[in-house]
């Protein structure tokens, strides 16, 4: 065989390589996201009663009520939790676009749970993504943001998870097509991806600013979701906290954008919306309102107050120029605000702060993409209850009610009214939110 048979073979044979690399970080990539498409068994049930019992005194108190914090700060329970009387035993069905994830069993049982961990196996699955035996596990167990903590903070967590009453239940195996079934491709993705590196403080920055640092880019992994991926499953670091869409549902801008973000939000909005789930300017729903039942709302006040520091010392994302929205659109659509939306959100959208979110300046409704807010028209949401907050609120599904051209005038109004600003939205953007999230056509369309 010639030198350039060879040379040639060795080009197909790293094309090909590079294909399946494409398809495995891909998948991988879905799977990051998959965690906010959790099929629970109640999304804003209240906070776990296990995280809120008390630690009684003894040798280890101090260790397991830190452990404690930082399973509640890890927002664990929002996918290791599927049944509410036993909690974190697994078995939550995480869909994604190539299939399901499994969550796994973190009780104390030695077999089926962790029981059998040392410290060594758990920090290296904190921290690498694999567990005993060599076991990969998939990005949707988002080690690539807990590499950031201490391994006393890993050994803190495991003390305390270990005290959770052990459960023999196995979770089901994952329902994954080859080849992102195959666990050993993921060591490409950790030699690409993985930045293992624990959280350096800023000193240049006050101790309140690097511990809501430290939150919000490691245990609490917020990126995961409020960061766009590209394709490979790499974060857009130049959109770092500009939000995203995921399945169906808005994880919007965190940064200091006036209207898609959190300029409006003072700290102290910051901090209420994440203890009680609402506050003068939204309510937290869907999946944020299982972060808010399950961890946030459980955080002390200093540990949220450092979040909102580091929240608003986020510069601006860029805002684009908006075509102004057709006439036509913006009458239909103060129609059908009129006769579907007024009962509650009241007369210019002024809504009843703390109950019904007021519309005028809303990030969620100003979103570039308006996926997010046709979620909630089509399919209702649900005010996360807390400690302090424990009545939920509804907003009912519109889905039967409003056809797609009438989902796409209300948004299109909404988004276009009392000084918001984000592009008008089209009918055929309303039926491909209402067919990716299962929600029936109005009867007239049917």
């Amino acid at each position: 065989m010639t030198a350039r048979h060879l040379w040639r073979g060795g080009l197909i044979a790293m094309a090909i390589l590079a294909a399946i690399f494409v398809l495995i970080v891909g998948g991988s990539w879905w799977s990051i996201q998959s965690r906010i498409a959790a099929v629970s068994p109640d999304p804003t049930s209240a906070p776990l009663p296990l995280l809120m019992a008390p630690i009684a005194d003894g040798p280890q108190a101090a260790l397991l009520r830190h452990g404690r914090d930082l399973v509640i700060a890890g927002d664990c329970a929002s996918c290791h939790v599927r049944k509410l009387d036993k909690p974190f035993e697994g078995g939550l069905g995480l869909k994604t676009p190539y299939g399901v994830i499994y969550s796994a069993n973190l009780t104390g049982d030695a077999k089926a749970g962790i029981g059998g961990w040392s410290n060594g196996d758990f920090w290296r699955a904190m921290s690498h993504g694999i567990a005993p035996g060599n076991h990969h596990l998939y990005p949707a167990f988002p080690y690539n943001y807990f590499t950031a903590i201490s391994r006393s903070d890993s050994d803190a967590m495991l003390a305390y998870l270990k005290t959770i009453p052990p459960s023999s239940y196995v979770p089901p195996r994952n329902l994954l097509p080859f080849p992102m079934g195959f666990r050993p491709v993921l060591i490409g993705w950790n030699m690409v991806f993985l930045k293992n590196a624990r959280f350096v403080p800023d000193p240049a920055r006050s101790p309140a600013w690097n511990q809501g640092a430290a939150l919000v880019n490691g245990l609490g992994h917020c990126g995961a979701c409020h960061t766009p991926m590209n394709l490979a499953g790499s974060p857009e670091q130049s959109r770092f906290l500009h939000g995203a869409v995921l399945n169906g549902w808005l994880a919007p801008d965190l940064t200091g954008n006036p209207r898609t973000g959190l300029g409006r939000w003072s700290e102290a909005d910051i901090v209420t919306y994440l203890k009680t789930g609402r506050n003068m300017h939204a309510n937290a729903a869907g999946p944020m309102g299982e972060v808010v039942s399950y961890s946030t709302s459980m955080m002390s006040d200093g540990s949220l107050a450092a979040i909102a520091t580091y929240l608003k010392s986020l510069p601006a994302s860029p805002s684009p120029a908006i075509a102004r929205a057709d006439p036509a659109a913006m009458r239909r659509g103060a129609a059908v605000f009129a006769d579907t939306c007024t009962a509650c959100h009241l007369s210019g959208g002024r809504g009843q702060p703390g109950y019904f979110p007021p519309l005028p300046g809303s990030a969620v409704a100003q979103q570039h993409d308006p996926a997010g807010l046709l979620q909630i028209i089509l399919g209702g949401a649900r005010t996360a209850p807390s400690p302090t907050r424990p009545s939920p609120l509804t907003m009912p599904s519109f889905a039967w009610k409003l056809g797609n051209q009438e989902a796409a005038d209300v948004a299109t109004y909404v988004r276009n009214s009392w000084g918001n600003a984000a592009p008008a939205v089209a009918a055929g953007e309303v039926a491909k939110v209402r067919k990716s999230s299962g929600f029936a056509a109005k009867m007239e369309e049917r």
